[in-house]
């Protein structure tokens, strides 16, 4: 490129990976033009993470129908103000409220207007899919971008899609006093974890009142004469007042002149990145749900850091790494999880250890035992197994399992031994105090239990 450019980087998407490429510009002083064609904050904050959590704190808290979605509004308007435009700019970021394309590997299109820069990142994220089944396009189904807009308590609800977005919903809604069922296509729900977290997820569903159908295929759906939505599935029909479609997430990849620039995409549509989240044209970059890596929004505030750092040379630098990435699933109890499964990890020389909850003193405690912690330990490369090897990854169901994985991810990232969670003192008797128990398997006999091979 040829003389002056405007900027020193442009990123396409307000959403977590914008932003979070736009504050790591900003770290560095660099000259960024942030474009998003709608409100910052993305599908996390109006129809993601944020509202999904306040509704399922406020269903636990007994709250009803018209107070639970007050909350639900108050908490997106709040989290909403600390990422507007105009905070952007007031820190130093350019932003323009457009819909923009690729014109070319150094400069994008607004409308007639050119607008340069060295590096540009896309930051488009996703959104729902909707399958292409029979009568779907005349039952008025709802998303996650639609369901937190109802007006009033539905009877009755079906969510198709079993995972975490439909488990989470599902007990937010049964906690609402809604009949809620919950169907999925595969054998199992949350067809992504262990086994183990499947089961304990569907009893809790089920203990909540929830009708759970796994293996079983929409057919086709159709309206009743009285409003309702029928439901073919599996053989069976299920009659329902709403239809909410949680099936997965796609790329929001149209539209932005990929294809003539010649950037790479996946079968699903999702554009490919190498591990510093460089697209196959040089210069331009992509992070978060537009990958198809990982869709969370800490998964997008993870690549827009590093792509930034990438792109300009400046500030947090490197890889991506999707092993080094928790998950959590919200639901009662929570299932949150890092790095391999015990199936992939056969194949890595990997050792297990686990403990239920109910041999964990705090479980006892407070009469929640239906859970377990599950460690993952492979050798490492040079000291093979010695004290413990490293952990490959981890499983937790347990009411405080999403805080409870981060100790697994800092050790995972900072390359431990395995060992050093057995040796650091955990206070008593904290939930995490499990995570040592387990861990002193590596070592030999814990009140029983010992570790064991990786069973594919």
């Amino acid at each position: 490129m040829c003389g002056a450019v405007d900027h020193d980087l442009i990123i396409i998407g307000g959403g977590a990976g914008g932003l979070s490429a736009a504050r790591a510009a900003q770290w560095v002083g660099a000259d960024t033009l942030l474009v998003n064609d709608g409100p910052l904050g993305g599908d996390c904050t109006f129809a993601g993470c944020v509202p999904s959590k306040t509704l399922l704190s406020a269903a636990r808290g007994g709250l009803g129908f018209d107070d639970a979605f007050g909350r639900v509004s108050q908490t997106i308007d709040r989290i909403a103000a600390t990422e507007t435009a105009d905070v952007f700019r007031s820190r130093g970021t350019r932003v323009l409220e457009a819909r923009a394309r690729l014109a070319t590997h150094d400069s994008i299109a607004v409308g007639d207007r050119r607008i340069t820069a060295p590096k540009i990142i896309i930051a488009t994220g996703g959104r729902p899919v909707m399958p292409p089944i029979p009568g779907l396009d005349t039952v008025g189904a709802l998303t996650n971008e639609s369901v937190f807009s109802l007006y009033r308590l539905p009877g009755s609800i079906t969510i198709v899609g079993g995972g975490a977005i439909g488990c989470e919903l599902a007990e937010a809604f049964a906690r609402l006093g809604t009949s809620v069922t919950l169907v999925d296509g595969l054998p199992r729900l949350l067809a992504r974890e262990e086994p183990g977290a499947s089961a304990v997820v569907e009893r809790s569903l089920r203990a909540l009142g929830v009708t759970v159908v796994t293996g079983a295929l929409i057919e086709r759906v159709a309206p009743t004469p009285m409003g309702g939505i029928r439901v073919f599935a599996g053989g069976q029909e299920i009659v329902t007042d709403k239809l909410l479609m949680a099936v997965g997430r796609a790329p929001n990849a149209e539209d932005l002149g990929l294809d003539e620039l010649g950037v790479e995409r996946t079968d699903h549509g999702h554009i490919k990145t190498d591990d510093r989240l460089s697209t196959t044209v040089r210069g331009v970059y992509a992070v978060g749900d537009v990958t198809g890596k990982l869709a969370f929004t800490h998964a997008a505030d993870e690549m827009g850091r590093l792509a930034a750092g990438n792109a300009l040379r400046k500030g947090q630098r490197g890889r991506y790494r999707t092993h080094w990435i928790p998950w959590v699933t919200f639901t009662s109890p929570e299932v949150a999880r890092i790095g391999m499964t015990e199936t992939e990890a056969a194949a890595h020389g990997g050792r297990v250890a686990e403990l239920p909850l109910s041999e964990i003193d705090r479980a006892i405690t407070d009469g929640i035992e239906d859970g377990f912690i599950k460690l993952i330990a492979g050798p490492k490369r040079i000291t093979r197994g010695l004290f413990g090897g490293q952990l490959l990854g981890a499983t937790i169901v347990s009411p405080r399992a999403g805080e409870m994985i981060h100790e697994i991810a800092l050790a995972m990232r900072a390359g431990l031994f395995t060992g050093r969670l057995a040796q650091t003192v955990h206070a008593y008797p904290s939930w995490s105090y499990g995570i040592q128990k387990v861990a002193g398997q590596f070592f030999g006999d814990v009140e029983g239990r010992v570790a064991r091979d990786a069973v594919g």
